[in-house]
């Protein structure tokens, strides 16, 4: 049984002008607490084989990666973020939260407390190309996202998770 079975969101984009949005896998929010201490999710996603880890917080404009899947997790405080480029949804994240964006998948900090900050890692440690709400939208980073394979693990659970339960056939 998925212990987080209630309490994952699953959010579908299409395009929203510059920013392409992944046309098969949706957002997956996890709503928190994951962990007794948030300040641990970082060594979490590290176990689970979701690497090139780093703390801070989210950009304040619209941005994407074409070659890899994110995930983020909130450390502390909250915020609001809009995901899915100018015409997707304004989501509340908060401690323990996280958010599995897949490849293309435009995500901006709205507002946020002063405590605010993530933890954000990558599968099997990629290393992410960075697209913004400024850049041409290209085939290639289109193309590119579409070949973006699923994660081994989930970055939450391991293993064969949720994510996989929601992106499986996709």
């Amino acid at each position: 049984m998925n212990p987080f079975e209630n309490r994952i969101e699953t959010l579908h984009f299409k395009r929203s002008g510059m920013i392409p949005n992944h046309p098969s896998f949706p957002v997956l929010v996890y709503k928190g607490p994951i962990l007794e201490h948030a300040s641990k999710i970082e060594e979490l996603f590290n176990r689970n084989n979701w690497l090139n880890s780093w703390r801070n917080g989210i950009f304040p404009y619209h941005h994407y990666h074409s070659n890899s899947h994110e995930v983020l997790g909130v450390i502390s405080g909250y915020a609001e973020v809009r995901i899915g480029g100018e015409d997707g949804q304004d989501i509340m994240i908060q401690t323990g939260d996280v958010i599995v964006l897949p490849a293309g998948t435009g995500h901006k900090k709205l507002s946020s407390s002063a405590d605010f900050k993530v933890a954000g890692a990558y599968p099997e440690g990629m290393n992410p190309d960075q697209y913004s709400e400024n850049d041409p939208l290209l085939q290639e980073a289109i193309d590119c996202i579409q070949s973006v394979p699923i994660p081994v693990q989930d970055p939450v659970t391991g293993g064969n998770g949720p994510l996989h339960e929601h992106w499986k056939n996709k």
